[in-house]
């Protein structure tokens, strides 16, 4: 009871304390309300009113997304709401929360944070995009700037005598402050529109850019000679304003910028990035520039808007400053900004029919100025009529902008709070139209994209048919020579290095003994031997349709084309400023970005030639952009790296060549399921419902499948990269379960292609069903359907390929034909049949005809006797060393010749594995990898390469 008594003794006390002697570890223990303005600790409500505020512009902004509308609109209409419009009508919510003595700090932080924003608008200004689209860009910059100010001017007449105190501003200026605010444009959330449209790489989206950059200048340029005007008095002081404000900004455009580069370039800041030195640096021209302006009588922002124009755009250096402060601006300081833009704004003000008139014909004049100005430009200058609406409607936004001139004329007396209610209302709804009717003007599938590089020469007959070689002979071109490699993330690299560099021609050094699968595996083999040892028979009549000689009468010609590879980076667009910016400087990234600079200087060591490309767009649109370059390029082979982590080291390996066949079920003795349990632990950190990984990068290799029409390599990495390491001059050794249709075909050509390297052999194995099986198959899918729904009622059971996946009757037949033809072109004894520069290639590899009722399971005794075998072959006297492994296989997803899914389905079950582990591999890499990875007995680090052919 004491204690009480004095608890409430003391806290009684505190409160009849004045503020100044209060201490300031006060807590609400002894009475504190924090809530309550206390001049010598302001931060205990800031943080309150800073929550707020974040919290629920956050939440405002994330339901608006899902109409694109910018978060700007967010922030506005959030500070409307929490001001007297609604939440200020709650009894003691303004007096609490937001109470009049808060508000000049909240004001004090939120100017600094709008100096800063400045800055990063003036640093978005780049003069080379207004140089690359010149005429076009000052005409419909012009023609927007000039129609909205004139009927800007006309409307200021009415409003003038009817909301404007006309014995405390002149006509004059404010009839220029409404000139400007009908002829500015947001830049700042036009950027952001032409984001979230995926406009920003189309032809609409460049011009807009140039034309805002312009019109921007001009608009702040205008409205610093209105606050001259306004703060001057007498129009010699607002002479004296004006030519002060132009000599403080030569100065530091001029000598200023000059010394400013020669420090960056001292500090090597253009090739590194900026120092802490550099960013001290920067920090303070900004704020002496807003101080410079503040008190030569313009605005503080002004200085920050030009402190942003010295900047150089040089090696992404503009990029990188943006990058650092952005998120600190965009974030914390413009919400706070919007947020007191919005407690000025009383919508309870607005309340006759006579306002609401005048509101309309606020926006009518708003859009239709700059509409007709920009759109009719762009008619002038050639545009086709969606293309010049477009730009109409995007240079008509006002958003950010517009709300900062309105903040700057009500803080300037030009505009009292009712009047600049409803010009805030006229910006919200201007900004909030400029969207949906943008998508409606201008819809995707009529945009004429500039993401391609615009010099490419599209010669679609080269991708046909090389060196006179027809698709009845090798099953498609002779050789694949344009490929298009996609660099999405620096870990790639070391993947797509190992691929391309086996892309070497031959060369006159000894060829390695290939190794023959039908010795290893010693059984299942029919027909009767072929030219090195494997079986196969060549019919007469496929003879007869392969090439011979030339029309001279010769042997085909023997030259083959170089290589030519085009590396894309995929870079993503967000809705920050620095990455709009990376968009608009691309050529500059080009040179100066690691993952692609690294990748050209080893294709020129070599001898390969390498273009680097960059398209930066939203992440959902990066397969599209992957289909466009490979149709812009004429790409032939698109290659996707996909990088998976290894589990355990290379002392992980078991002794494969302890395996039995019991039935047509593999197992395994050993240290086998360990093995299992290893590959399933990778691909569970990635498709596992339960883990922390990702299926991201997995959906995009999907959609490039089934989006592009070129052929597509999958290569699954997992271990020539940096974490394993193999011994020098290990070579490299492929294998190939050739089980028909035409992704195998594919990838028989493709390995055909990869042998002709010196260090490369192969074994290829063709495995077909007995005629027999494929009844016995459908017994089995018909008497055993009751095992099965059994299986997948226990969950064990992965659903399969549909049956749309396979061919019919007679398409069957078709594929079935061009699968001899390719196989015996390959594999007869008649040289004179193919070109003398694969001769070389072919005599590094094995091939190996066999029939199997279960193919899946002989293809994988043949992958871990290749792996023995080399790794006996290598010279290792353990398990921790071998030769590379690289399994190629066919997708099998679409046209394949052999139904796998009962096979597949067995093996799932058996290994016991995560349903969702194998459904997600079948979908991605097809059932012939997903067999063999996930079978076991394979070192965890065997790569991948699942090819499959373009749609023809």
């Amino acid at each position: 009871m004491f204690a009480d008594i004095l608890n409430s003794t003391l806290a009684s006390e505190f409160v009849r304390l004045p503020l100044a002697k209060r201490s300031i570890s006060a807590s609400v223990l002894t009475g504190l309300d924090p809530t309550e303005v206390d001049p010598t600790n302001p931060i205990t409500l800031f943080i309150i009113q800073l929550f707020i505020i974040i919290v629920f512009t956050q939440v405002l902004g994330w339901g608006l997304q899902y109409i694109n509308q910018p978060r700007v609109i967010a922030e506005v209409v959030g500070g409307i709401v929490l001001g007297p419009t609604v939440m200020g009508r709650i009894p003691g919510f303004t007096d609490h929360i937001f109470p009049k003595a808060s508000i000049p700090y909240l004001n004090l932080v939120a100017n600094v944070g709008l100096v800063l924003f400045l800055f990063v608008m003036g640093v978005e200004v780049d003069i080379n995009v207004m140089k690359k689209n010149g005429i076009a860009c000052a005409a419909i910059s012009i023609a927007g700037m000039i129609i909205p100010f004139g009927l800007g001017a006309a409307v200021a007449v009415p409003v003038y005598h009817n909301y404007v105190e006309t014995d405390k501003v002149s006509f004059g200026h404010f009839m220029l402050f409404i000139g400007v605010a009908m002829a500015i444009t947001a830049f700042p959330v036009l950027c952001r529109i032409l984001t979230s449209t995926k406009l920003l790489d189309t032809k609409v989206g460049v011009i807009v850019l140039a034309a805002g950059v312009g019109n921007d200048v001009v608009g702040w340029v205008l409205l610093a000679l209105t606050l001259a005007l306004v703060g001057s008095g007498t129009g010699a002081t607002a002479v004296y304003v004006l030519l002060c404000a132009i000599g403080w900004a030569i100065l530091l455009l001029w000598p200023i910028k000059k010394a400013f580069m020669w420090v960056v370039r001292r500090s090597g800041s253009l090739e590194h990035g900026p120092t802490p030195g550099i960013m001290t640096l920067i920090l303070l021209i900004i704020f002496t520039s807003a101080f410079m302006t503040g008190i030569i009588g313009v605005h503080p922002i002004f200085g920050g808007f030009l402190a942003g124009l010295i900047i150089p755009h040089n090696g992404g250096f503009a990029i990188a400053i943006v990058e650092k402060i952005d998120d600190l601006v965009t974030l914390l300081f413009l919400p706070i900004y919007f947020v007191l833009s919005g407690l000025s704004t009383n919508l309870g003000l607005l309340d006759t029919g006579k306002i609401w008139g005048y509101i309309i014909l606020l926006c009518f004049i708003g859009f239709s100025g700059k509409f007709i100005g920009c759109a009719g430009a762009a008619l002038a200058m050639r545009y086709p009529l969606r293309e010049s609406a477009a730009i109409g409607m995007l240079m008509s936004c006002k958003g950010l902008v517009e709300l900062i001139v309105l903040n700057v004329g009500l803080s300037a007396g030009i505009i009292d709070q009712r009047l600049f209610s409803m010009l805030v209302i006229v910006a919200i709804v201007l900004t909030f139209i400029t969207t949906p009717a943008t998508v409606a003007i201008y819809p995707e599938h009529l945009r004429e994209r500039l993401h391609g590089p615009s010099t490419v020469h599209k010669d679609h007959e080269h991708t046909a048919h090389t060196d006179g070689f027809s698709d009845n002979a090798s099953g498609g071109r002779e050789q694949t020579s344009k490929f298009l490699v996609i660099l999405q993330k620096l870990e790639h690299l070391s993947a797509v290095m190992f691929l391309t560099q086996l892309l070497e021609g031959p060369s006159a050094s000894t060829v390695r003994k290939p190794f023959n699968a039908a010795e290893a595996v010693g059984h299942e083999s029919n027909g009767s031997d072929l030219k090195d040892g494997s079986s196969a028979s060549t019919p007469e009549n496929v003879l007869a349709t392969l090439p011979t000689t030339s029309t001279d009468g010769h042997r085909p010609p023997t030259t083959a084309m170089t290589p030519s590879i085009d590396a894309l980076k995929l870079m993503e667009l967000t809705g920050r400023t620095h990455s709009v910016m990376q968009s608009a400087e691309k050529d500059q990234l080009l040179v100066t970005d690691d993952a692609l600079q690294l990748f050209k200087q080893f294709g020129r060591l070599k001898g390969l030639e390498v273009t680097p490309h960059i398209s930066i767009v939203e992440q959902d649109s990066y397969p599209q952009a992957v289909a466009d370059y490979a149709h812009d390029l004429g790409s032939e082979l698109v290659i996707l790296p996909w990088t998976v982590p290894v589990s355990g080291t290379s002392s992980e390996l078991i002794d494969s060549s302890i395996v039995n066949k019991e039935g047509n079920t593999l197992t395994a003795s050993g240290s086998n399921t360990n093995v299992v349990a290893t590959q399933g632990a990778t691909f569970d950190s990635i498709f596992g419902t339960e883990s922390a990984g990702s299926p991201i990068y997995t959906h995009f290799v999907r959609r490039v499948f089934s989006e592009c029409n070129s052929d597509i390599a999958l290569f699954v990495d997992r271990g020539f990269g940096s974490s394993t390491t193999f011994p020098p001059g290990s070579g490299q050794h492929v294998f190939l379960p050739f089980f028909g249709g035409p992704d195998d075909r594919l990838a028989l050509r493709f390995v055909v292609q990869l042998c002709k390297h010196q260090n490369v052999t192969a074994t290829i194995v063709r495995i077909e069903k007995p005629d027999s099986t494929f009844e016995e198959d459908d017994n089995e899918n018909a008497g055993g359907k009751n095992e099965h729904q059994a299986a997948l009622a226990s969950n064990q059971l992965t659903v399969g390929p549909t049956n749309s996946a396979y061919p019919g009757t007679q398409a069957k037949l078709a594929s079935d034909t061009a699968d001899n033809i390719a196989w015996t072109y390959y594999t007869s004894s008649n040289t004179s049949s193919r070109l003398t520069a694969i001769e070389s290639a072919l005599s590094r590899i094995s091939f190996f005809s066999t029939k199997s009722a279960t193919p899946l399971g002989y293809a994988y005794r043949c992958a871990t006797s290749a792996i023995e075998h080399t790794t006996n072959a290598s010279g290792a006297s353990n398990g921790n060393t071998w030769r590379p492994m690289l399994i190629v296989t066919g997708r099998g997803r679409r046209s394949a010749s052999i139904n796998h899914s009962t096979e597949l389905n067995k093996i799932l079950v058996e290994k016991a594995l995560n349903p969702s582990i194998g459904a997600e591999l079948r979908k991605t890499l097809g059932d012939p990898s997903t067999s063999l990875i996930l079978s076991g007995g394979l070192p965890a680090t065997a790569s991948f390469l699942v090819m499959e052919a373009g749609k023809k």
